[in-house]
C-alpha cells in the first residue's frame, strides 16, 4: 500500500482504537495502553483483509474460470484469434488480461514481415509484461499482514510481562501481598495475551490464505499461458 495511503489508514486506526478503549469496560481498560495499540493492530489486519479478499474477487473475473479457459482456447485452436480476445476482454480477470494482452499482440503482428518464432518471441514478451503488472496487485500488503500478525504476538507477549511484573512487584510487598494490584497485574498479562494472539492467529491464517490463492493464481497463469503458447505454434495459418 502507498504510504499517502497507508498514513491516512493508520491515524484513523488510531483514533477509532484509542476511542474504543475509552469506552470499554474498567477490568479491559485494566489492560493498560498496550491494549488500544492491539486494537489499533486487529482495525488494520481487518482492513487489509478486507482489502485483499475484494481485490482477488475481482481478479478472478466474471464468470467460470475454467470455463473461460476452454472457450478462449478453443477459439484459439479453430484460429480465431480476435474471438478469443473478446471472451478475454469479457472476463475481465488477471489471467484473462494477461493472456489477451499476449493474444492482441500476436494479432496486431499477423500479415507482418516478422517470422513465425518472432511473432511469438514477441507474444510471449507481452504475456510476461501484463503478468509483471498484474502479479504486484496480487501481491500486495500480504508482507504488512504478515508483519502486523508477528507484531502483535510480541506487542502481546510484552503485555503479558509487564503485567506478570506488576503482578509479582505486588507479590514482593511486605506481610500480605497487595490484592488489587495482583489482579490488576494478572488481568494486563491475559487481556494483552487474548487480544496479541487473537490479532496473530487471525493474521497468520489470512496471510496463508491468500498467499495460496497467489500460488494458484500464478500456477493457472503458467500453465494456461503455455497451452496457448503451444496453441499459436502449431496452429496453421488461415
Amino acid at each position: 500500500m502507498k504510504s499517502y495511503v497507508f498514513i491516512p489508514i493508520l491515524a484513523a486506526s488510531l483514533a477509532i482504537s484509542f476511542y474504543i478503549y475509552s469506552q470499554l469496560p474498567e477490568h479491559i481498560r485494566a489492560g493498560g495502553p498496550l491494549i488500544a495499540i492491539l486494537i489499533t493492530l486487529i482495525i488494520l489486519v481487518t482492513t487489509f483483509v478486507v482489502e485483499r479478499l475484494i481485490v482477488l474477487w475481482r481478479a478472478g473475473g466474471r464468470g467460470d474460470m475454467a470455463g473461460f479457459i476452454r472457450g478462449m482456447k478453443k477459439q484459439v485452436d479453430a484460429g480465431n484469434i480476435p474471438g478469443a480476445i473478446e471472451i478475454c476482454k469479457k472476463q475481465g480477470g488477471c489471467l484473462a488480461n494477461v493472456v489477451g494482452a499476449g493474444l492482441e499482440r500476436y494479432n496486431s503482428l499477423q500479415g507482418s514481415a516478422l517470422e513465425k518464432d518472432e511473432v511469438l518471441e514477441e507474444t510471449k514478451r507481452a504475456i510476461e509484461e501484463a503478468n509483471a503488472l498484474e502479479s504486484p496487485l496480487l501481491e500486495r500488503n500480504l508482507i504488512a499482514l504478515s508483519t502486523i500478525a508477528s507484531v502483535a504476538t510480541m506487542i502481546g507477549l510484552l503485555g503479558t510481562t509487564t503485567g506478570m511484573i506488576k503482578s509479582f512487584s505486588a507479590m514482593s510487598n511486605a506481610g500480605a501481598p497487595d490484592a488489587s494490584k495482583l489482579a490488576l497485574g494478572i488481568s494486563e498479562a491475559l487481556w494483552n495475551t487474548a487480544l496479541g494472539l487473537f490479532t496473530g492467529i487471525v493474521g497468520i491464517i489470512m496471510y496463508n490464505y491468500f498467499t495460496n490463492r497467489v500460488d494458484s493464481y500464478n500456477y493457472s497463469m503458467d500453465e494456461t499461458t503455455y497451452e496457448v503458447m503451444q496453441l499459436l505454434r502449431h496452429r496453421k495459418e488461415r
